[in-house]
């Protein structure tokens, strides 16, 4: 069997998801919401208390670059029907893939811990519940649920949890905010050339555009795949490419937004209430617990929901990252829809990074110290990794014609110089 064009019956090619709009939403829009994870809304939350809106900019920034990275991962998944760590490995030395896929390993089991740490004590503040015992058992559920639930069943429970982002959008309608400020703090920024405020801006676009996601949504398109009776590699199957191109722009445009929104909120409800007030924080439950004398009860309780929500959301996307870049990198069998005894290794990983996460938590880590490295491993891996997936879209050797170029391929570019710049700003002494 060649790699050119194969027939196949018009009802394969049909695409059942231009039936509805809700159905071109998945790994597009599960990926932008796990970005709002507990750690990202610590971020989010800190930049809205120490500079008010005079960061709100940033998200219009980061809209773009998160997007088009993101396009050209699920792409290369969608198009090549494999991973970016498969594609990585057939394509450059196993030393680079290796590196990279450590980095990512590394940081996404800091980022769990981070965001079961979050998660624990704002369920401590909702329940009183222990910490550490609220730690351990949303870690145990999440493994639970990636493990034995149904992909399908999965990955539509994880598409509608994302409506507890919504939380935050309610927050931002309690909490009294001076619009006619927001759009001059939009339009015209104070800008400074301190050191905290370059710093914070770093760590909104590394927060925002982080390599696990590239593999999460690769990864995920190759999923969607392989649920869909019929669909195959648009490489192999190209007739199948205008209906797939067109729901991937569609759900990542959507994702991606989503995503921004929501962090906006988020910097929004800080800067009106905990700026405002001259309020410090440092993590997400922080933000949660300062916000009840300020916007009442029921903004505390719905902020403190909406961290233990994303937590839950983020937590699948980072194991699971994690899970299909070793996989891919290995070559062994990978799919959230195999039972556990015909892919023991890539649940393995899953299972080992949501307990190493649990287990640094019990170390009593300094929450906010894990965040820094975290954000300065993701910052130093993602660029190389950012190239690698930039050289790979536009390789007519993996994508065939659907090789990326135009907007895109400048999109994809300015991101990665982006990711460099802030790379730069993580590791070089301020």
């Amino acid at each position: 069997m060649t790699d050119d064009k194969i027939t196949v019956p018009e009802e394969a090619v049909k695409d059942p998801i231009e039936r509805s709009w809700i159905r071109r939403l998945g790994p597009g829009l599960i990926t932008g919401a796990a970005d709002d994870d507990p750690s990202g809304i610590g971020t989010y939350s800190q930049a809205g208390a120490q500079f008010g809106f005079n960061l709100l900019w940033t998200l219009l920034l980061t809209y773009p670059l998160m997007a088009a990275i993101q396009l050209v991962s699920a792409s290369i998944g969608r198009v090549t029907g494999k991973g970016l760590a498969s594609n990585m490995r057939a394509h450059y030395p196993k030393s680079l893939l290796y590196g990279a896929v450590a980095l990512l390993i590394v940081a996404n089991v800091i980022n769990i811990a981070a965001d079961l740490s979050a998660m624990g004590a704002a369920m401590q503040l909702l329940v009183g519940m222990p910490q550490q015992f609220n730690v351990v058992l949303l870690g145990g559920l999440s493994v639970v649920l990636q493990i034995f639930v149904p992909y399908d069943r999965y990955a539509r429970l994880l598409k509608w949890t994302a409506l507890v982002l919504l939380a935050y959008v309610a927050v931002a309608l309690i909490v009294p905010i001076h619009w006619g400020d927001v759009a001059r703090a939009i339009v015209m920024p104070h800008f400074s050339l301190s050191s905290d405020y370059l710093t914070t801006i770093v760590a909104v676009l590394g927060t925002t555009i982080s390599p696990y996601l590239f593999f999460w949504q690769a990864s995920q398109e190759v999923e969607e795949m392989r649920s869909e009776p019929g669909q195959k590699p648009l490489r192999r199957f190209p007739q199948q490419a205008p209906a797939q191109l067109r729901r991937i722009n569609f759900d990542t445009w959507v994702g991606m937004g989503v995503s921004n929104v929501i962090a906006f909120f988020i910097v929004l409800t800080a800067a009106a209430t905990l700026h405002l007030h001259h309020i410090d924080v440092k993590t997400s439950a922080d933000a949660a617990k300062a916000l009840e004398p300020i916007g009442g009860r029921f903004a505390y309780a719905l902020f403190a929901l909406g961290i233990i929500g994303t937590g839950l959301l983020a937590l699948p996307v980072l194991a699971g990252s994690a899970a299909y870049a070793a996989a891919g990198s290995f070559r062994w069998r990978s799919s959230l829809s195999l039972h556990l005894a015909l892919a023991r290794q890539f649940y393995s990983v899953i299972a080992l990074s949501i307990v190493g996460g649990v287990a640094i938590t019990f170390m009593h880590f300094d929450p906010i110290r894990a965040l820094y490295w975290s954000a300065v491993i993701n910052g130093v891996s993602a660029v190389p990794i950012m190239v690698i997936i930039m050289l790979l879209a536009r390789n007519r050797h993996v994508m065939g014609e659907f090789a990326i170029k135009g907007p895109l391929a400048w999109g994809g570019w300015l991101a990665t110089i982006a990711m460099a710049i802030a790379a730069v700003g993580l590791v070089v002494p301020n």
